[in-house]
């Protein structure tokens, strides 16, 4: 058995059976480990607000090679970041986050992905509450970006001819990002998007917080992140969380 001394955010966890929890942590050196966190439920003193959801802090883990489930030996809380239970968009557009990252995740360190992950939380704890739904978009596509799959936009996916900053494009997923015209004539499921869209994602997949976007604006940029993401990054399983982030059933309350 050896220990992994590490940063770790919670990405999901449950409880199992009476007095315990199992977490899915992102480490910036392991990448995702599962744990299970003993007694936790029967007393925080040991944990405290380290089995929330989102928290961040440096943990203890023993491992055990060939296992699948870890233990969870301390976790030294650095970010509670409880403002995601006080806001049901800024919870949903959380779990979107984690669960992107799950999906994109292996048990092997990502240079970049836990930098991301920890930005696009911190900037969802800043956003107030009608701009979660930007915040997260500029999250997710950061994320991708990187684990190298940013789209292209200013030059073309195909021939990398280069496209005018300020005219509409066609967009193929298969392809990686934004057509000229004569490939798109070419190409089959592409999509037309404005300029404004391709230098919102622009902005987003630096990092920067780029504009805020909502109603149809918003949806047609929550479809085309979810199509691009499962057409690079996604596997067969359902993304429940994505599904209820993007549509948005809390606001019509």
């Amino acid at each position: 058995m050896s220990s992994l001394v590490t940063e770790a955010i919670v990405l999901h966890a449950f409880d199992y059976l009476e007095t315990s929890r199992i977490l899915r942590l992102m480490t910036r050196d392991a990448g995702v480990q599962s744990v299970i966190a003993r007694g936790a439920r029967s007393s925080r003193r040991r944990f405290g607000t380290a089995i929330d959801l989102f928290a961040q802090g440096m943990v203890e883990i023993h491992i055990k090679p060939n296992r699948e489930l870890q233990s969870l030996v301390s976790f030294e809380t650095t970010r509670a970041r409880p403002q995601f239970a006080l806001d049901v968009g800024r919870f949903t557009a959380g779990s979107m986050i984690s669960e992107l990252a799950l999906h994109a995740s292996t048990d092997e360190s990502a240079e970049g992905l836990f930098e991301s992950v920890e930005l696009a939380l911190d900037e969802l704890v800043r956003a107030e509450s009608p701009d979660t739904v930007s915040a997260a978009l500029g999250g997710a596509w950061h994320i991708v970006s990187s684990l190298g799959f940013a789209p292209s936009l200013d030059s073309c996916a195909n021939c990398h001819a280069d496209l005018s900053p300020d005219s509409e494009a066609a967009f193929s997923h298969s392809a990686g990002g934004a057509l000229c015209p004569r490939c798109a004539r070419l190409a089959s499921g592409t999509r037309s998007i404005p300029s404004t869209a391709r230098g919102a994602i622009r902005e987003w997949i630096t990092g920067e917080s780029g504009p805020r976007v909502n109603g149809p604006e918003a949806r047609a940029h929550q479809r085309l992140l979810r199509e691009f993401f499962s057409e690079h990054l996604g596997d067969k399983r359902e993304m429940k969380a994505y599904s209820v982030w993007e549509q948005g059933a809390w606001t019509a309350a």
